[in-house]
Parts: C-alpha cells; sequence; structure tokens
C-alpha cells in the first residue's frame, strides 16, 4: 500500500494499515546519572560502545522493564555497576526528564535525568563502557557529545544548577524531535532551582 508522509494532512497511517517497514520504532526508558566531586567536576563515560560510541555522555543505563524497575532505582543500580559506589535513594534528585523522538532514526527514547547530591568520590579510568573521566563544566562544551546534550541538555543542566549553597538543583522536562533533517526542540516545563 501506499505511504503516507509523516506531515499528510490526513494524519499518519494507522497501525492496522502499516506494513513491516512501517512499523513504529521502538520506545525505551533510560536513566542519565550526573555526579560531581568535592571539586565541581563532572563524572563522564567516554564510551567505547553504541549507542553514541567514541561519545562522552553521563553514565546511566536502560531500566529493567520486566522486574518493574523505577527510574530511580535504576540510576542507583547503575552508578553502582558504572561507577562502584551505592548512592542512597534520598541523594538521587531528579533533575530533568528528556524524551527524543526519532534518535538516530532507531527508536524513541525517554530519559529521566538525576543530579547526585553532594560530592562523590569515584576512581577514574576503563570499566566495560568505555572510560570514566572527571571535567571541569566549563569544558564539557568542548567534548566530543552527542549532538543532543551539546544543544539540549547540558544547556538546560547549566540552567537549573544550584547557585546558592543549600539549594537543591531545579527541574526541566524537554521534547526533542530528531525525525526530521534538523533537530528541534522545546521545553515543557521549567522550574528554577530551590531551597529544600
Amino acid at each position: 500500500p501506499p505511504r503516507r508522509p509523516r506531515d499528510d494532512p490526513a494524519g499518519p497511517l494507522s497501525s492496522a494499515a502499516m506494513t513491516p517497514t512501517d512499523a513504529p520504532l521502538p520506545y525505551r526508558i533510560a536513566c542519565l546519572c550526573d555526579l560531581r566531586d568535592a571539586e565541581g567536576r563532572i563524572l563522564l563515560l567516554h564510551r567505547i560502545k553504541p549507542p553514541n560510541k567514541d561519545l562522552y555522555s553521563p553514565i546511566g543505563g536502560k531500566l529493567e522493564m520486566a522486574t518493574g524497575e523505577s527510574p530511580t532505582h535504576c540510576a542507583q543500580r547503575e552508578i553502582l555497576e558504572e561507577a562502584g559506589i551505592e548512592v542512597p535513594i534520598d541523594r538521587l534528585h531528579l533533575s530533568g526528564m528528556i524524551s527524543e523522538a526519532g534518535y538516530e532514526g532507531a527508536g524513541h527514547w525517554l530519559l529521566f535525568y538525576f543530579r547526585v547530591l553532594g560530592p562523590v568520590e569515584v576512581q577514574a579510568g576503563p570499566m566495560n563502557e568505555g572510560n570514566l573521566e572527571w571535567h571541569n563544566p566549563e569544558d564539557v562544551a568542548n567534548l566530543n557529545l552527542p549532538e543532543t546534550d551539546r544543544k539540549v541538555i547540558w544547556p538546560l543542566v547549566r540552567q537549573h544548577r544550584p547557585r546558592n549553597e543549600g539549594e537543591l538543583p531545579g527541574f526541566f522536562a524537554v521534547h526533542v524531535d530528531c525525525t526530521g533533517p534538523e533537530m528541534a526542540w522545546s521545553v515543557e516545563q521549567s522550574l528554577p532551582p530551590h531551597m529544600p
């Protein structure tokens, strides 16, 4: 059957009318974890595996959906697996929610961005996903980052960072559309940093 373009005024094809090549992209749910040391440096993973091979990103990973894992428990587990430290749930502050449509043409993502409250101590070095490295926040923009991180996520993280002693990070929700020739995004919610 003929395929309608995504922007056809008649709307997208119904799932009943889809051919196998029209099948919807999978939706994945994951967490990103923002860990900082006593000097304020950010722990990043220089990845050696897809997605984002050869790029820098925060540690994190997919939720174990078969077990009903929560995003917060996913963040706690990923920090233990990738950074080797246990972080109590009450130190994991949900600071952002990022939805990405059509990322790399392979799927949709829903990402929960957690900031670990207070400094952590993690040894930099190799691990199974790549190399853990500490970076000053002002240097992050100069690293080889995924386009979404460079243009959307890190600027929003900076905008919502705590500015005063004792403040909690703010919160942002953003939708990123990677399906067109140019990436587009819209901030759906933005709450400033605040005192507990």
